[in-house]
């Protein structure tokens, strides 16, 4: 079995932390690349904890960390590990809290983030994650904030801490900051936004979660955690579908796509259900759900006939059709494309101002969030 990895400071870490000479276990290179950065309201200081004769015993060991992780720092941590050839766990760039600690800590004295927004955890790729941890340790930090009693809450971090359990490591690198009860979910939830890690509902839930803890309005938190108010409209829609289509969303058979258009069956759950058995089994594309939705809704109860085709004298293009697809796909909106003699038309169906808002910053930007 591998032995945790001793060894000098990585340079990463090295770079925001003046410190002396190389001692205690080896942080990792891509140490300066976690952080989040100080929340608004100016920066909250934390008091470094002392050390003391029983640290050893609890394996921690105190830092304070001052400045943000810089882009020469992470070039200069480019190359270690990479040269080695072994797959390492990457993850999100983040910056550094002033007055942060950073700390050696048992898994054990960690207790989970009681408001995670993530549900699921795929358990290959945690079976994956454990096997690198425990062949080159930890490369980057886990977030907690200190409790009563001697134990940490974690903040940010939760598969590299399950990771960490199942390699059986006694010690990870923690940096702990303060952090307050209402900031919990908030953070939890854009580390997971940020690294594309939670699926439609579970995004929506903690939307829906925010919204009533905060007693703010769609608008005032889009602003606060910069998302668009649509895509966070959008996004909480998806908790009005029946709990067996959710099951499908949750396990990715369905997209955000797919899952809107179904809330336009104006035939019910049953419906709904139906057509989403439908969907998974033909792999139909969004636009052909979206076809297949307004016939419905013309002949209530009939989600099982086709498209009407093409009326006559008009010649169907698969090229142009495929790009229609793609571009549906793309807006989660139904777009047709036709093209004349010399020139041609792409239409993009919204269904209201809000829908024109969030069409118009993915043309504009790429993104659903909002301008900044």
């Amino acid at each position: 079995m591998s032995q945790q990895r001793k060894g000098g400071l990585g340079r990463g870490l090295a770079a925001l932390i003046p410190t002396g000479p190389d001692e205690g276990p080896r942080l990792g290179n891509d140490a300066a690349d976690l952080i989040l950065g100080p929340r608004g309201g100016g920066p909250r200081t934390t008091p470094p904890r002392p050390r003391s004769s029983g640290a050893g015993n609890r394996g921690t060991a105190d830092m304070e960390l001052t400045g943000t992780a810089s882009s020469t720092a992470r070039g200069a941590d480019a190359g270690s590990h990479a040269d080695d050839g072994a797959p390492v766990s990457r993850e999100t760039t983040e910056l550094v809290d002033p007055g942060a600690v950073y700390r050696e800590i048992s898994p054990a004295e960690i207790d989970p983030n009681p408001k995670q927004p993530r549900t699921h955890f795929d358990e290959e790729a945690l079976a994956e994650l454990a096997h690198s941890v425990k062949e080159f340790g930890l490369l980057q930090p886990i977030v907690v904030r200190e409790m009563s009693g001697g134990r940490y809450q974690l903040i940010m971090g939760e598969r590299r801490w399950r990771a960490s359990q199942r390699a059986k490591l006694e010690t990870i690198p923690a940096i702990v900051r303060q952090t307050d009860d209402e900031d919990l979910l908030r953070d939890a939830l854009l580390e997971n936004i940020h690294r594309v890690q939670l699926n439609p509902l579970e995004e929506a839930a903690a939307y829906q979660q925010l919204l009533e803890e905060f007693d703010v309005t769609q608008s005032e938190l889009a602003t606060r955690i910069g998302r668009s108010r649509p895509a966070i409209t959008n996004s909480i829609r998806l908790l009005q579908l029946p709990t067996a289509v959710q099951r499908r969303v949750a396990a990715g058979v369905l997209s955000a796509g797919h899952a809107r258009a179904l809330l336009g069956l104006e035939a019910g759950a049953p419906a709904q259900d139906e057509l989403a058995a439908r969907i998974v089994a033909e792999g139909l594309s969004v636009r052909a759900t979206e076809e297949l939705v307004t016939l419905a809704n013309r002949d209530p109860g009939d989600t099982t006939d086709k498209p009407k085709p093409a009326p006559r004298g008009r010649q169907r293009n698969p090229e142009l059709e495929a790009v229609a697809g793609r571009l549906s796909d793309r807006f989660e909106t139904s777009v047709s494309v036709t093209m004349g003699r010399r020139k041609g038309r792409i239409t993009i169906d919204v269904g209201d101002t809000d829908d024109l808002a969030r069409v118009l910053a993915l043309l504009e930007g790429g993104s659903t969030a909002a301008p900044r």
